[in-house]
């Protein structure tokens, strides 16, 4: 009588996995500190040109929007703070 496919008594041919070959260092190794590090600096470069960079009006904009949300911000925290202030010296005295 035959096993199944897959049965445990018969492991299957694809179940079997080859020896993988490790090398050592990898592509790194083959190259010196300097090489490495030019490499990385033209990786960076070429990064930074993919980039897309806001318009000066654009700029301007998100600048602005943010200087206001800090400004209302150090506004809530400074009424909060105020507030809690008055509260501590009601409660305790």
């Amino acid at each position: 009588m035959t096993d199944a496919v897959g049965s445990i008594d018969t492991p299957d041919a694809q179940d079997e996995e080859p020896e993988k070959k490790t090398r050592k260092g990898g592509k790194r190794a083959k190259k010196g500190p300097l090489k490495r590090l030019a490499l990385f600096y033209r990786q960076i470069v070429a990064e930074l040109r993919k980039v897309v960079w806001p318009s000066r009006t654009q700029l301007t904009r998100y600048t602005t929007v943010v200087i206001i949300f800090v400004v209302v911000m150090i506004g809530l925290v400074t009424v909060i703070d105020y507030g809690l202030d008055h509260a501590a010296k009601y409660v305790f005295g």
